[in-house]
């Protein structure tokens, strides 16, 4: 009997040293959590990767914030930026370094205070074109009838600023209306000169003045109610062309140019022509 206890506590031993080297038992592992709703629903939403700097003359507002709507429905990914205000101030802004990438002036003149800078890439292209009126409050308080009304003593006339490409328009359409006395008259009676041809719109559609000279693309929905046009003859009028191109070095520069052949593809061209534009020359 002595013999087999020696022989046992070996055997319980090596029982004991196998069953510490076995293989582990398993662990329960969660399963893989699956994406919530809200998780699911962002990847859906459009990043943008592209903002477009458009500096625009203040008479393309409502056009352009609908060309823009179209372009970002049309190139995902990308985010336009409008800049509108007087297309002078807009050069300076862009002359002086002001980032940008694309610029729709209302006149070649300030285009070229752009170009001439060398911000400008490449040729400028007009764009549209457009046609000056004379407006007034609906009721008329003043009593005009024709241009030439414009010169009657006590008259609150307003008009843009010098250098404002509406202001240029309006001094050409004036020089075309009478003689140099009627002319002296005219300016006489100038009470106000505003940033931009907006401006111009607003107030008088405000009563804040007997008459003002705009652009008919100014006559928009929002004050069509409160003024009355008096057209300004053919002969009198001036055309004016609007140029629009990148501007040099734009941050988006391959993005911009395909802004501008959609302004002037058949498409924009129709938006444009919605808001009372002229087509381009």
């Amino acid at each position: 009997m002595k013999i087999q206890r020696f022989v046992l506590l070996p055997l319980v031993a090596l029982a004991l040293l196998l069953s510490a080297c076995g293989a582990p038992a398993p662990v329960a592992t969660a399963a893989p959590a699956q994406p919530t709703a809200a998780v699911v629903a962002a990847t859906d939403v459009p990043v943008i990767t592209t903002e477009l700097v458009v500096m625009a003359a203040s008479s393309l507002t409502d056009a352009f914030n609908e060309l823009a709507d179209a372009f970002e429905a049309a190139h995902p990914g990308v985010d336009v930026l409008p800049n509108y205000a007087s297309s002078s101030s807009l050069a300076t802004q862009i002359v002086e370094g002001a980032p940008a990438d694309v610029f729709a002036s209302a006149n070649f003149a300030q285009m070229n205070v752009a170009a001439d800078a060398s911000r400008i890439e490449g040729e400028p292209t007009a764009f549209l074109t457009n046609r000056l009126a004379i407006i007034v409050p609906a009721d008329n308080p003043a009593g005009l009838q024709t241009y030439a009304d414009l010169a009657n003593a006590g008259i609150a006339l307003i008009l843009a600023a010098p250098d404002v490409p509406i202001r240029e328009y309006s001094d050409q359409a004036i020089s075309l209306m009478g003689d140099e006395a009627w002319q002296a008259a005219v300016y006489a009676n100038l009470v106000s000169e505003e940033l931009n041809v907006r401006q111009v719109a607003t107030k008088v559609s405000l009563g804040e003045a007997d008459a003002g000279i705009v652009y008919t693309s100014d006559v928009t929905p929002d004050i069509a109610s409160s003024v009355l046009q008096i057209a300004i003859p053919d002969e009198m009028n001036v055309i004016a062309s609007y140029p629009i191109a990148v501007v040099k070095d734009a941050p988006a520069g391959d993005v911009a140019q395909a802004f501008v052949d959609f302004v002037l593809s058949a498409e924009g061209q129709a938006i444009l022509a919605k808001w009372g534009f002229g087509p381009r020359p």
